[in-house]
Parts: structure tokens; sequence; C-alpha cells
């Protein structure tokens, strides 16, 4: 059985290549978000396993964003996305409630798979 995932980026061209990749890895992408507001009634209308979630949004950050999703309840698990380097954001990683971080350069199947992996051991 595949994980289903949303993807939320505020650029259509990273939402439609991490929908490739991730449906070419075996998940399956049950939506897509441009923003922090659009993620979180996403999540709470499509209830995904997993949420690939960029840093930077338009309305906020992914930080926030994720606090807020696993505020209301929802309990997938979060994987941060963004072109800037994982040591730019510190402690912020863990403290917002997300699994891990992934480059957008270095996104795969494998990379979110493992740290998917290691989430369901802290959950």
């Amino acid at each position: 059985m595949s994980i289903t995932a949303l993807v939320v980026d505020d650029h259509a061209g990273f939402r439609t290549s991490a929908r490739f990749l991730l449906e070419m890895e075996g998940f399956e992408v049950v939506g897509e978000a441009s923003d922090g507001a659009a993620a979180v009634s996403a999540a709470e209308l499509l209830r995904p396993e997993f949420v690939l979630l960029d840093v930077q949004l338009p309305d906020g950050q992914g930080f926030d964003v994720a606090r807020e999703i696993l505020r209301r309840g929802l309990r997938p698990r979060i994987v941060l996305v963004s072109s800037r380097d994982e040591a730019d954001y510190g402690d912020s990683i863990r403290s917002s409630g997300a699994v891990g971080f992934v480059p957008k350069a270095e996104l795969s199947g494998e990379r979110i798979r493992a740290l998917l992996e290691e989430g369901s051991s802290c959950t």
C-alpha cells in the first residue's frame, strides 16, 4: 500500500516535480497547496500520512504550519524542504514537530522513506 502525501510549496514547478518524483517512487499524492493556510485546510480535508512542506511560504514559515497541523490533532509525518541548507534553520526543524528536513536539490524517495521510517519510531 502506498503512503498518501500532500505537497506544499509556493512554486508550481516544484510542486509538479515533487509530485512526479513521489509518484514514481510509489507515494500517492492526494493534494497540493501553495501556502500555509491552504496546507492546513488540505491536511484537515485529505488526511495525508505525509506532508512535504516548504519552509518559506508566502503567508508564513513552514515551521509554524507544521505546528498548526499537529496542534489540530492531525498526525501526518512532516518533512520540511528548502533550497537553503539544513544548518540555516538550527533547532527550528525539530521544534516544529517535523520528522526531518531534505534540501530541495537532494529530494528523493529514498531520503523521504528513511525520514518517515525514523519518524514513525518517534511517534
